[in-house]
């Protein structure tokens, strides 16, 4: 249970119902493109002020080593002392000044599902998905799917995290009441397995938010009141790189947590990668399987200079789109108004809820698909010409822009076509990768057998276990 859950009696957080709607008739009238402001550095300075001078610390959760994929900054070591989670005072709450309430806000609340708790987050989560599987009519098909069924992400293991996103949304209103928390990432794009951590975006404004500066500020405001405000979050650390975020775990729920802040393009590719998910059937066995592989050999560590879970999912993607029949086509391209850059983020989930499966004629088995996109990548793209692009579902050569230069692999952010979405820089790296993927495709090819790529059974058995 947590601390301050409404179960506990805990006042909710919304506006009253006139004010909800004055405000809704007023924002009716204003343009799609209006977005708060961001918090005056007077602000930023009371809110910082007042937060450490009415907190109390909590208890040190020990000095043990605690892993994490990019640089970490210690939380800080001082004396401590037992607390319990209290709401914060009015007078540390920020707001925006001269804007209208946040539309992220504005939105209906679902209904209740039926078996599910009213303090579970967004209901529409829960929604009826199609994930009936392929049949499997070979042995390295049916493998691929009985390893998938072990890995992904069961549907208590999303309630869990939403419900403690729920909950950490009640704090942060507490001090940002017109923000809005979004559960980003694997866990929501389809591609989560049942050990996979949770990502965290907190979304102040629509607008692009400068990391280095306001974002890192309310990140440390935000560390400093999970580490001595909150009791059911555990080991919070702050941790600086190019998207910076708060990492922690939820006592709760088991769960690990990274949040950031106002790192936007995070939630249309979430939405943009669960409905490439659910539009052919082996799709998520086959990209589960690729990534799992990819872990186990060492080349699944964006931190370590090889490719991120992101990229991993992309290059699957592209394969599947690049098949002389394709099996996923373009979205962005064959349902443009479903993927608007310019959409507001509250809509983002809905815009893709209605677009149909994905009618190919492409019967590929799994087994085959598997031995094709290691083949594809091992030796037939050309990673010193070629850039991946999910947006135009083909590989498009490379300019001499900057941002393709010195690079051994490219993907292409599918919103934002001038940027990388991952990258590989390092010649050894990139050996090391192309590597993997030849000798994978050479023992798949002569056996057939997915024993020999990966330790299934042991897996499975790990999995069974959580």
């Amino acid at each position: 249970m947590y601390p301050n859950s409404p179960s506990l009696g805990r006042i909710p957080l919304p506006l009253p119902c006139a004010r909800q709607q004055q405000t809704s008739a007023y924002l009716s009238k204003v343009p799609v493109s209006v977005a708060p402001d961001l918090l005056s550095p007077e602000q930023f300075f009371q809110a910082s002020l007042n937060i450490h001078k009415n907190a109390k610390r909590r208890s040190d959760e020990g000095n043990s080593p605690y892993d994490v994929k990019r640089q970490r900054f210690q939380s800080p070591q001082e004396q401590t002392v037992n607390h319990q989670a209290v709401p914060l005072r009015g007078d540390i709450r920020c707001s925006y000044p001269g804007s209208p309430a946040f539309p992220l806000l504005q939105s209906p609340s679902p209904p209740v599902l039926k078996g599910h708790s009213s303090n579970s987050g967004d209901c529409w989560l829960y929604d009826h998905i199609d994930t009936t599987l392929p049949v499997a009519k070979d042995k390295l098909s049916k493998q691929i799917l009985d390893l998938f069924q072990a890995l992904q992400q069961q549907v208590c293991d999303l309630k869990k995290k939403d419900i403690c996103r729920a909950e950490l949304q009640r704090e942060i209103q507490q001090i940002f009441p017109q923000s809005r928390l979004y559960l980003v990432g694997s866990s929501l794009n389809g591609f989560g397995i049942r050990s996979s951590d949770a990502d965290l975006c907190l979304v102040l404004k629509e607008e692009p938010m400068n990391q280095n500066t306001e974002a890192r500020h309310i990140l440390s405001l935000l560390h400093k009141h999970f580490y001595t405000r909150l009791s059911y979050i555990e080991r919070p650390q702050f941790i600086r790189a190019k998207v910076p975020i708060v990492k922690f775990r939820d006592k709760v729920s088991g769960a690990e947590f990274d949040l950031n802040v106002n790192n936007v393009v995070g939630i249309r590719n979430t939405f943009l990668l669960r409905t490439y998910a659910y539009l052919d059937k082996r799709v998520r066995p086959l990209v589960l399987v690729i990534k799992k592989w990819a872990n186990h050999h060492g080349i699944n560590d964006a931190s370590r200079g090889t490719l991120s879970s992101y990229t991993i999912v992309l290059m699957v993607l592209h394969y599947l789109q690049t098949l002389p029949e394709p099996i996923l086509p373009s979205l962005q391209k064959k349902y443009p108004e479903c993927f608007d850059r310019t959409m507001q983020l509250h809509l983002v989930h809905q815009a893709p809820r209605n677009i149909p499966q994905f009618l190919s004629k492409n019967e590929t088995p799994l087994g085959d698909l598997l031995l094709g996109f290691l083949k594809y990548f091992a030796v037939e793209f050309d990673w010193s010409k070629d850039i991946i692009s999910l947006r135009e579902a083909k590989a498009l050569p490379r300019t001499d822009d900057y941002e393709w230069r010195n690079k051994y692999i490219c993907v292409e952010e599918p919103f934002d076509g001038s940027n990388t979405a991952r990258a590989v820089y390092e010649k050894q790296k990139f050996d090391l990768i192309r590597a993997e993927f030849l000798k994978a495709w050479v023992a798949l090819r002569d056996n057939r057998d997915l024993y020999s790529l990966l330790p299934v059974k042991g897996i499975m058995k790990k999995m069974h276990s959580l």
